[in-house]
């Protein structure tokens, strides 16, 4: 999934650069042409949902998360405006769940001043047999 999203960074990052020397009517009509071709998409699938991969979550949820939900529902995306955000959210739960995962497995180790302690109690109790 990594170098898949690498991939899509890179090839985005290139798209931009060559929409730098475009005018602003090349870009209105390369919109309405993408626009257009969203609807044909709809339409084709006859209401069947549209199968991201999860790099494709990742990147569209990079881009789209902080547009407000009113500009959301007025674009026209494949997903239900609610989608993205949760995409989002999820994005970031697994990002912090890789990062707070603890690095050894299991209990960690009794500190040894402490261990000495107890196990001194226990010698000098006198209910131990």
């Amino acid at each position: 999934m990594l170098l898949r999203l690498a991939y899509l960074g890179v090839t985005n990052a290139l798209a931009l650069l060559r929409m730098l020397p475009m005018s602003d009517r090349d870009k209105d009509t390369e919109i309405l042409a993408l626009r257009h071709q969203i609807t044909v998409l709809r339409r084709q699938l006859h209401g069947e949902k549209v199968r991201f991969s999860p790099s494709d979550r990742a990147w569209l949820a990079a881009l789209l998360h902080r547009l407000p939900r009113d500009v959301l529902r007025n674009l026209r995306l494949l997903v239900r405006p609610e989608t993205v955000p949760r995409w989002h959210r999820n994005l970031i739960a697994r990002r912090h769940t890789r990062i707070s995962r603890p690095q050894r497995a299991g209990r960690p180790r009794t500190v040894q001043s402490l261990r000495r302690l107890v196990l001194r109690l226990v010698r000098q109790s006198p209910f131990v047999r």
